[in-house]
C-alpha cells in the first residue's frame, strides 16, 4: 500500500526531472532509437499474449 501511495505523490516537476536525467544518460539522437525499439518489444509481447490464448483456445475445444 505504501508504494501505491508513493506513486500518487509523482508531481510533475518530478517528472520532468526524470525527463532531464533520461535525456543527459542516453542523448538526443538515442531517445527514439529506444522508443522504437520499446514500440516492436510491446507489440510482439501483446502478439505472443493473443497468439497464446488462441492456442489454449483450441485446446480447450478439443
Amino acid at each position: 500500500m505504501l508504494s501505491f501511495n508513493l506513486l500518487l505523490a509523482i508531481g510533475p516537476w518530478q517528472v520532468v526531472l526524470v525527463a532531464v536525467v533520461i535525456l543527459l544518460l542516453f542523448g538526443g539522437k538515442k531517445i527514439p532509437e529506444l522508443m522504437k525499439g520499446l514500440g516492436s518489444g510491446i507489440k510482439e509481447f501483446k502478439k505472443g499474449v493473443k497468439e497464446d490464448g488462441e492456442d489454449s483456445g483450441k485446446a480447450s475445444k478439443k
